[in-house]
């Protein structure tokens, strides 16, 4: 992620987004699901645009952390899927609107690990 999209939000929340979604050439979101968040700066969204590889999805370094308002600035259809409750998976085809999908089973991520806590101030990463 560049220095200036961090800048443009001091403290943005972050959906984590295949490559292939950001650069020079952004492919649209296709497909994107919600899961347990990673941080409190973490959305939970994971997004893809459905045209990478088997091989790039096994790989974590083909996914980055991106701010929210950013991708709804560049995809507005975005803003009020990202209020959906954890569990939510959405796809669209070129030219059609979102759909919601049901027959998806969101995989576990081994890197996360959830507390509560009562407030943001209580909360030390470990």
């Amino acid at each position: 992620m560049t220095d200036s999209i961090l800048t443009d939000a001091p403290k943005p929340f972050l959906a984590l987004v295949s490559k292939l979604l950001v650069g020079e050439k952004p492919c649209p979101v296709r497909f994107m699901y919600k899961t347990v968040p990673a941080d409190l700066r973490d959305t939970g969204w994971r997004m893809y645009s459905g045209y990478e590889t088997p091989e790039e999805l096994a790989d974590k370094k083909n996914m980055q952390p991106y701010p929210v308002e950013t991708l709804i600035k560049m995809d507005p259809s975005l803003e009020e899927l990202l209020k959906s409750k954890p569990g939510s998976v959405w796809e669209r085809v070129p030219g059609e609107a979102w759909q919601e999908v049901e027959d998806f089973d969101i995989p576990e991520e081994e890197d996360v690990e959830t507390r509560t806590v009562q407030s943001v101030d209580d909360f030390k990463p470990s």
